[in-house]
């Protein structure tokens, strides 16, 4: 079992890590726009972990298959990018009902991932035929890269893996980068082993708050250099699981790499989210004319509650269908809410999305002159 020791190199790419989630959970985006970028996430994400194992498909080909229809025949490299797409969709879920983790996720996750393979590909792997070996092989040479554990310690391993991430202390980017790198070392399964590696040490990091809203792809990061990935988890260790896999003498190579990938890949979420929340609260200012800016505006400073269109129009001075006509546009846009008694609107609050960008609203409308509103 990998153990690690905190350095200062670590605990620094914890502490930086930590101020961008900090960022990134001050930033609110409305549920489209929050939507629509964790759809794109895992898109890219599905692209960029099957390129590590090799898919042949480009980022826009992964993106059509997809999108097709579900009930439509797919070849092998197309199934692979549908299958870690559902299994994203899957951990999702699990995340929202704060699953547990334990052997049986594992299991389900490899399943997903292996979906319209053989049985035998799916779960754990089982004895070989007398005289073979089971390694990962080079594809050139034909030699072994990987010698990983007897099939009959599996089960123990995955059960020591399973308490420790229930029981230790440890911080949860420590935990997220040692599932990653004892799913891959145990390799329990014959296949899907890479691919159920990097969903559950993603699934860590959401589970703890580590998921930056679900956008962007740490996946992408892994897969811009991978032979440095596959260095990193290697460590300069020999090919046999218990000639050091099992406890390197060196965890911090690894933990280093995985933790500056993190941080590379929350650096970008933090501009992502924050241009897309800027982008937003522009978009949608665009669609106002001055008058409907100008009520807006002063909504914004007037009401923390909610307002009826009649005591607006009174403190204003224009008709309370003026007012209605404005809020209207306002709340086609997102910036407020009616609030219904008996299916008839009664009164209207400020949105969240108002609520949560009040300072760059308040920022980007510019009165065109300090008049009072009219008609």
């Amino acid at each position: 079992m990998i153990k690690v020791v905190l350095t200062n190199e670590i605990l620094k790419y914890i502490t930086e890590i930590d101020k961008n989630r900090y960022r990134v959970s001050s930033v609110k985006l409305p549920r489209s726009v929050s939507s629509r970028l964790r759809k794109n996430s895992k898109k890219k994400s599905s692209y960029a972990s099957n390129k590590i194992e090799g898919n042949p498909l480009s980022e826009k080909q992964v993106d059509e298959v997809i999108e097709r229809d579900e009930k439509k025949h797919f070849l092998k490299p197309e199934q692979e990018v549908r299958n870690y797409f559902l299994a994203l969709n899957y951990l999702e879920e699990k995340v929202k009902e704060k699953e547990r983790f334990s052997k049986k996720l594992i299991l389900d996750v490899q399943k997903y991932v292996e979906k319209g393979a053989s049985k035998e590909k799916i779960g754990l792997r089982g004895a070989m035929p007398p005289g073979v070996l089971f390694a990962v092989y080079d594809s050139q040479t034909g030699n072994p890269d990987y010698i990983p554990p007897e099939y009959l310690d599996i089960p123990e391993l995955l059960d020591e893996l399973v308490e420790y991430v229930n029981t230790t202390d440890d911080h949860p980017l420590i935990v997220a980068a040692v599932v990653h790198y004892q799913l891959v070392t145990i390799h329990p399964f014959e296949d899907g082993n890479g691919r159920t590696a990097r969903l559950l040490s993603g699934y860590i990091l959401d589970i703890n708050g580590y998921g930056f809203n679900g956008i962007g792809s740490l996946e992408e990061y892994f897969a811009y250099d991978i032979n440095e990935y596959y260095e990193s988890i290697q460590m300069g260790l020999t090919v046999l699981y218990y000639s050091g896999r099992n406890n390197p003498p060196h965890p911090e190579v690894w933990v280093n790499y995985f933790l500056r990938m993190v941080l590379l890949y929350s650096n970008k979420i933090c501009e992502l989210s924050e241009s897309s929340s800027e982008d937003e609260v522009s978009g949608s200012l665009s669609y106002l004319k001055g008058k409907e800016k100008e009520l807006l505006l002063f909504l914004i400073k007037r009401y923390k509650g909610e307002f009826t269109p009649i005591e607006v129009s009174r403190e204003i001075g224009v008709t309370n269908k003026t007012i209605i006509n404005r809020l209207s546009v306002l709340v086609k846009n997102g910036f407020a809410e009616p609030l219904l008694v008996n299916q008839r609107i009664r009164s209207y609050e400020l949105s969240d999305f108002t609520r949560d960008n009040e300072k760059k609203i308040k920022k980007m409308i510019v009165p065109a002159s300090k008049a009072a509103l009219d008609k």
